[in-house]
C-alpha cells in the first residue's frame, strides 16, 4: 500500500514540476485572448459604421422632434396641425434607433484603435445636449422654420442612404420621404 501512495505522490510531483516548467501551462496564468480573424475585424468595422450612422440619424430626428415641441409650446393654437406630424416624427425617431446605436467589440481584448474609438464616442455622448432652438414668435414664421428643419433632416437621411446597409437604407428613404411630405404640409399644403 505504501508503494501506491508513493507512486501517486511521485506522479503528482512530477506532473506538477513539468507543468510549472512549461510556459503557459500554469493554472495561475490567465488564458491569452485569441486574436480576431479578418472576417471578425471587418464585421466589427461594419457594425461600428452602422451604429454611427444610426446615431447620426436618431440625433437628427430627435432635434426635429425638439423643434416640434418648441413650436407647440410657443403656439398651442397650432396643435391640431402639428400634433399628427410630431407623432410621426416621434415614431420615425424610435424606428431609426431600433437597431442600436452602440457596438460591443467582438474581440476578447480590444486593440488600441478600438479602445480609442470607444473612448472618443463615450466622451462625445457624455457632452450635454444643446438646448433646442426656440420657436419664432410669429406662428407663420414658426411653421416656416419647422418646414426648413424637416427639409434639412430629410436631406440628411437621403445623404445617409449611400453608406447605409440595405434594410436601414429602406427605412431612411421612407423617413426622408415622410419628411419631405411634412415640409410640404407645413408650407404649401396650408395654402390649398
Amino acid at each position: 500500500m505504501t508503494t501506491t501512495g508513493r507512486r501517486a505522490l511521485l506522479t503528482a510531483g512530477i506532473s506538477g514540476a513539468v507543468a510549472a516548467a512549461l510556459p503557459g501551462c500554469s493554472a495561475s496564468e490567465e488564458p491569452r485572448p485569441r486574436k480576431p480573424g479578418a472576417a471578425e475585424v471587418e464585421a466589427e468595422r461594419v457594425a461600428r459604421a452602422e451604429a454611427a450612422l444610426r446615431l447620426r440619424s436618431v440625433t437628427a430626428s430627435r432635434a426635429l422632434l425638439e423643434r416640434y415641441d418648441a413650436a407647440l409650446a410657443a403656439h398651442p393654437a397650432l396643435a391640431p396641425r402639428l400634433t399628427p406630424l410630431r407623432r410621426s416624427v416621434a415614431a420615425h425617431t424610435k424606428a431609426l434607433g431600433e437597431g442600436g446605436t452602440t457596438v460591443r467589440p467582438a474581440t476578447a481584448a480590444p486593440s488600441p484603435s478600438v479602445t480609442a474609438s470607444i473612448g472618443v464616442s463615450a466622451s462625445a455622448s457624455a457632452r450635454p445636449a444643446p438646448s433646442p432652438v426656440p420657436a419664432a414668435a410669429d406662428p407663420r414664421a414658426a411653421l416656416q422654420e419647422l418646414a426648413a428643419a424637416e427639409r434639412s433632416a430629410s436631406d440628411a437621411h437621403t445623404a445617409a442612404l449611400v453608406t447605409a446597409p440595405p434594410e436601414y437604407a429602406r427605412l431612411l428613404a421612407s423617413v426622408a420621404a415622410a419628411g419631405a411630405a411634412h415640409a410640404y404640409l407645413l408650407t404649401e399644403g396650408a395654402r390649398a
